[in-house]
C-alpha cells in the first residue's frame, strides 16, 4: 500500500484560519455600501417636468381665448385659459408676492432634501415636486404684471372647479407618493445590512 495514503493529511494553520475567520466576520458586519446618488436622474426628471409645463402653457396662450371652455372630455375636462394670481382657487391674489416668497423657499427646501435622496422611488416623488415648484417660481418672477408679482398660467378646467396646470398636476402626483412611501416604510436612503445573527457554536472534536 503506498505509503502516503497511509500519512495523515496537515492541519491547516491556525494563524492563517483565524485570520479567515476575522475577515469573514469584518465583512458581514459592516454596512452596505449606498446605491449610487440618483441626484442626476432627480434633476432630470425635474428638468422635463419644467419644459412640458412651460411649453403646454405656451401652447395654451398662443391657441386659448381666455375664459372660453373647449370640451376635452365632455363637460368634464375641459381647455380653459386663465390667469392667476393667487394660489389654489385664487386664494390670496392680492399677496402674489407673498405667495413667490413662499415659493422660493419651498423649492431651496426641496433641492436640500433632493441632494440627499438615494432612492429612485423617492427621486420620482421629489423630482415631481421641485420641478412644479421651480415652474411655478418662474411664472411668479418673470410673467406679467412685474418680477415677483407674475400670474400662474392655468388652462386645464377640472368639473368647472378647478383650473390647473401640469405643474400642479406634478406637484400634487409628487406629495402623495411621498405620503404613499412614507406609508409603506420605504427609506429615501440606502439601507444598512443589519448584524448578521451569531454562527452556530463549531461542532466538538472530542472523539468518542
Amino acid at each position: 500500500m503506498p505509503s502516503d495514503a497511509l500519512s495523515p493529511e496537515p492541519a491547516p494553520d491556525a494563524d492563517t484560519s483565524a485570520d479567515f475567520d476575522a475577515e469573514t466576520s469584518a465583512d458581514a458586519t459592516q454596512p452596505t455600501r449606498p446605491i449610487g446618488r440618483v441626484l442626476p436622474f432627480t434633476l432630470l426628471w425635474a428638468a422635463g417636468i419644467i419644459i412640458i409645463d412651460q411649453a403646454t402653457k405656451y401652447w395654451a396662450e398662443a391657441t386659448l381665448v381666455p375664459y372660453e371652455g373647449v370640451p376635452v372630455i365632455g363637460e368634464w375636462i375641459q381647455w380653459r385659459l386663465v390667469y392667476n394670481p393667487g394660489a389654489a382657487f385664487g386664494i390670496g391674489g392680492d399677496f402674489t408676492w407673498v405667495l413667490t416668497l413662499i415659493a422660493a423657499i419651498a423649492v431651496v427646501g426641496i433641492s436640500v432634501f433632493v441632494a440627499r435622496i438615494s432612492s429612485v422611488r423617492w427621486a420620482l416623488a421629489a423630482g415631481a415636486l421641485l420641478g412644479g415648484a421651480i415652474s411655478h417660481l418662474g411664472d411668479r418672477l418673470f410673467r406679467e404684471p412685474g418680477f415677483a408679482r407674475g400670474e400662474i398660467v392655468d388652462f386645464i378646467d377640472y368639473f368647472g372647479i378647478f383650473v390647473g396646470n401640469v405643474a400642479d398636476i406634478a406637484l400634487v402626483g409628487g406629495a402623495i407618493a411621498i405620503v404613499l412611501l412614507s406609508l409603506i416604510g420605504v427609506s429615501s436612503r440606502s439601507p444598512e445590512r443589519r448584524e448578521p445573527d451569531p454562527s452556530p457554536a463549531a461542532p466538538s472534536t472530542e472523539t468518542h
